[in-house]
Formats: C-alpha cells, sequence, structure tokens
C-alpha cells in the first residue's frame, strides 16, 4: 500500500481493459498523448507481454477496488547501446488525480526498474502551456523525483488543431544494491 491509499501491484491481464480506458480518455481529449487513435485490446496485450519478457514493470494503482492508474518502463529506443534507459509513462484515471497515485506509480516505477538493471529514466512531457490536461502537474511530479530537463523538442506534435512541444527530462537510477 502507499501513503494514497491505493495498492501498487504489477497489471495482469484482466487490468488491461481499464488501462486502456484510461489512456482512451486522454487521446480522445487531451494532447498529453500524441496518439490520435486509441490503442486496441490487442496493443496492450502486446505490450503488457513485451515487457514482462524483457523484465521491465507495467503496474497498475488500485483504489477503491478498482485500476485508478497506471505506469510502466519500456526501452527508451531500440538500438543496443541503449539497452541500460528507458522511458516511463504514468496516465491516471481523470477523476483519480490529486490523490498521491502518480507520486506511489512513480516511486514504485523508479525502483522496479533499478531492480532490473537499467541505468538512467527518461521522461517525455507534452507541454500544453498550463492549459490544465495535466503536463504541470507531471513535470513537478517527475522534478520531485529528481528528474531534470535534458531538452525540448519545439512544435513536434500537432494535434487537435495545435502545435505541442514536448519536454525531454532524465535522471540516473541507482545502482541496484545501493537502494
Amino acid at each position: 500500500m502507499s501513503s494514497s491509499g491505493a495498492a501498487i501491484r504489477p497489471a495482469s491481464h484482466a487490468d488491461l481493459k481499464a488501462v486502456a480506458d484510461i489512456y482512451t480518455h486522454y487521446v480522445r481529449h487531451s494532447v498529453i498523448t500524441f496518439d490520435e487513435t486509441p490503442r486496441s485490446a490487442t496493443d496492450w496485450e502486446q505490450l503488457l507481454g513485451s515487457l514482462t519478457v524483457r523484465g521491465l514493470p507495467f503496474l497498475v494503482a488500485e483504489l477503491s477496488g478498482a485500476v485508478a492508474g497506471y505506469a510502466y518502463a519500456a526501452p527508451w529506443r531500440p538500438k543496443p547501446a541503449y539497452q541500460y534507459t528507458v522511458e516511463d509513462t504514468i496516465y491516471l484515471a481523470p477523476d483519480a488525480t490529486g490523490q498521491g497515485l502518480g507520486t506511489a506509480l512513480l516511486g514504485r516505477l523508479i525502483a522496479e526498474t533499478t531492480r532490473a538493471g537499467k541505468r538512467r529514466m527518461i521522461a517525455v512531457i507534452a507541454d500544453t502551456g498550463g492549459d490544465g490536461t495535466g503536463s504541470d502537474a507531471s513535470t513537478a511530479l517527475h522534478r520531485r523525483f529528481g528528474f531534470a530537463e535534458a531538452g525540448r523538442l519545439t512544435a513536434v506534435g500537432h494535434k487537435h488543431g495545435r502545435w505541442v512541444d514536448t519536454m525531454l527530462l532524465q535522471r540516473s537510477l541507482p545502482e541496484p544494491d545501493s537502494e
């Protein structure tokens, strides 16, 4: 359990419908993901399988018996030299924000990614310009965990009729035995 009262646990196949529903909300109603079409059930099954095979965490936050958010660490890039670097992804159900779930998920994600032997975590955050869609909260969350801005890509995404920048944040992960 976390201080938010949520259980943070590995995702299962039974959780993927709720995960898909959370993500679909952001695909349809925000620019914080550049996807324009929600992912299929097969896409989520493949992602869970791929991360599991790689030994990377895919977590859910369960609150009052329901999935209220999720987080996972995925390979940053496919080239072998990047094998120790991951990109984190965190999404919360729209009605579950502001309850500490992001903090609980990111803390556990960092710990499990460290145990998986990874050395660097990257966050790619759409800069929505303070429009209330969550990029400010995501940036603040990552900064609380020691992420520092590594760069900005300007006007690289176009969604819902607007151009969107992305911020790249990164942090080192501790040696697995130094936690």
